[in-house]
């Protein structure tokens, strides 16, 4: 189950679909870096603030040349709403079977007043315009991460 992607591995390739059911694939981004985010449902607080962060920021990721991609098992219908209820700038792509969210270790076991259960651990990946993880978030907390993540990019970047 914990199979997370280490820095300098390849990303694992994926294609699914897109908040307007358009399929998506690791491969559409080469050439261009990628923050790629699990989070575990739309249109919950931190879920929320992790999107509207991010999308307050997009402009500084298309600088960089970075296309920010949030994924989480939510179906595309509720990604659109997602999306037009807090005017979101970023794309959603929808796993309802886990195949991306389990191909970058983001289901795990997590525990809940007590109770512990299978669900979507937030996590984020930056990946290379060469395909390679560049850095990853294994365990994301919400507040500050997006501006984490760019500031990250920018180290990279002046390297």
């Amino acid at each position: 189950m914990n199979n997370i992607p280490q820095t300098g591995q390849p990303a694992p390739n994926f294609s699914t679909p897109d908040q307007n059911n358009q399929p998506v694939n690791l491969s559409d981004f080469n050439g261009q870096w990628v923050v790629l985010y699990f989070y575990p449902k739309d249109d919950t607080p931190g879920c929320t603030t992790e999107a509207k962060d991010f999308t307050d920021l997009s402009p500084d990721f298309s600088a960089l040349g970075a296309k920010i991609l949030g994924v989480s098992p939510d179906t595309e219908k509720a990604h659109c709403k997602f999306i037009d209820k807090h005017n979101l700038s970023i794309t959603l792509l929808s796993d309802p079977e886990h195949h991306l969210i389990e191909a970058y270790g983001a289901w795990r076991l997590k525990k809940f007043m007590g109770k512990e259960y299978m669900g979507v651990a937030r996590s984020t990946f930056l990946i290379s315009p060469d395909g390679i993880i560049a850095y990853t978030w294994p365990n994301v907390k919400t507040k500050g991460h997006a501006q984490a993540v760019l500031n990250k990019l920018q180290e990279i970047n002046l390297k």
